[in-house]
């Protein structure tokens, strides 16, 4: 890990612990995700970071949900976190990257990590797929609660996480009139590492 990298990340983990720590954000862990498809069609969601550290940031999902389609055969994302009430008037962090998935030891330790009735409902939900109503939805959670009444609930196939690995990290510190300050984090085809300041 190169030092530019390095305090990339120490300055991420400031930020981020002190989202956690101001009590005014609902989510500091909330990040917005963006896909695209091979034909260049993004689309947008809220997610949430699960895990970070040298080797990227982590969230789960449906593998065969619109996300998990679009991150196989584009295997790049963008995260965004928007932490409004921090400092002068809010904090932004942009990073971008390549997407694979974690292994699968770290795919069961999270999800036993879950509560019960969230692991349920990634055996009943079918991900982004149509769904008739939600009684229909609803039978199927009884299903699965009937399923596995009496045993802990495995993470079903299809369920896992991916590690965003950064080539870029921007940070954004909100000033009245819009006169922010933002600094930029970039690793070049070779693994070198550079920081620039940008215009607001």
């Amino acid at each position: 890990m190169t030092d530019l990298y390095a305090e990339a990340l120490s300055t991420f983990t400031t930020l981020f612990g002190e989202a956690k720590a101001a009590g005014t954000e609902v989510e500091p862990n909330a990040m917005m995700l963006a896909t695209a498809t091979t034909d260049g069609r993004p689309s947008a969601r809220t997610v949430l970071l699960k895990a970070f550290d040298a080797a990227g940031f982590v969230f789960y999902t449906h593998t065969h949900s619109q996300k998990g389609r679009e991150l196989h055969d584009n295997p790049r994302a963008a995260l965004l976190f928007l932490w409004r009430s921090l400092r002068e008037a809010g904090i932004q962090v942009r990073v971008e990257g390549a997407v694979k998935p974690v292994s699968n030891a770290e795919a069961d330790a999270y999800f036993a990590s879950r509560p019960r009735q969230s692991q349920l409902g990634a055996w009943a939900s079918m991900q982004s797929e149509t769904l008739d109503s939600r009684e229909a939805f609803d039978t199927r959670m009884a299903e699965v609660e009937t399923r596995f009444a009496d045993c802990e609930v495995p993470r079903p196939e299809g369920w896992s996480g991916y590690r965003v690995a950064p080539d870029a990290i921007e940070f954004w510190y909100g000033a009245q009139f819009r006169l922010h300050e933002r600094w930029r984090y970039e690793c070049d085809a070779a693994g070198v590492w550079s920081k620039r300041m940008l215009f607001p």
